[in-house]
């Protein structure tokens, strides 16, 4: 079982970070999720009726990563974090995507929250996983681009296993050998805050709902948290 780790330098540049680490062990992905897909369908009506609206780059969850990006060298108005994204699909669009229930979930989670989230296929991850600045040599290769390789640049954070880079931008986007499937059985999915003393219990909240909605699905679910009190946590 990796475990995941928040590296000291990470934890010195954003000291109220808190990441739920949510693991889900024996996933079904191949059966209906009904709670999943309501969950969806109640955000996208909630929007429709102009009774909730996705936070966006004007809301403190928001604006916390954008200076976070800008810190290490990322314009976040060009590569945007991924809640950010994902609530202006949705907003823009009024529908939210559908890809397989595990994912289904935890961008319903996201963009309710607006708090980032992604998730790690753990039979396909080298090892144990560090948050940490790349230093430029490390190779990622896109969700959905199988055939690209692309090299983080120094001082950007990331998510990296023994053989490379799993997320670019901290949260913009994950990698493709790690991505998640119907067919993936064992996943560690990720929800993130830099603002830990305001954001923390919502964090939670999150953190609870995602297991609540894969808890149906899978043999065994588990929440630990990442900080820089309690950096590692198993997955």
């Amino acid at each position: 079982m990796p475990t995941f780790h928040l590296t000291p330098a990470v934890a010195e540049a954003f000291p109220d970070t808190l990441i739920a680490l949510v693991t889900a062990t024996g996933l079904r992905g191949r059966e209906p999720w009904p709670h999943t897909a309501t969950a969806l369908e109640d955000l996208e009506q909630q929007l429709a009726d102009g009774t909730w609206q996705p936070a966006d780059e004007t809301d403190p969850r928001i604006e916390a990563w954008h200076t976070a990006y800008r810190s290490f060298g990322t314009n976040p108005r060009r590569i945007r974090p991924s809640v950010d994204a994902l609530g202006r699909r949705l907003a823009k669009k009024g529908t939210l995507p559908r890809i397989n229930p595990a994912v289904d979930s935890y961008n319903a989670v996201s963009v309710r929250h607006g708090l980032p989230a992604g998730a790690f296929d753990l039979d396909h991850v080298a090892g144990d996983v560090a948050i940490r600045h790349a230093d430029g040599s490390e190779s990622f290769t896109p969700l959905g681009e199988p055939g690209t390789v692309e090299h983080p640049k120094p001082g950007e954070v990331v998510y990296a296993d023994a053989t490379g880079v799993l997320t670019r931008h901290w949260n913009h986007r994950d990698a493709h050998r790690t991505r998640v499937t119907e067919d993936s059985a064992h996943v560690a999915f990720v929800l993130e805050t830099l603002h830990a003393t305001r954001d923390g219990d919502l964090l939670k909240v999150a953190a609870e709902e995602l297991q609540g909605l894969l808890a149906p699905h899978t043999a065994r679910t588990a929440v630990h948290y990442l900080s820089p009190a309690g950096p590692q946590a198993t997955a």
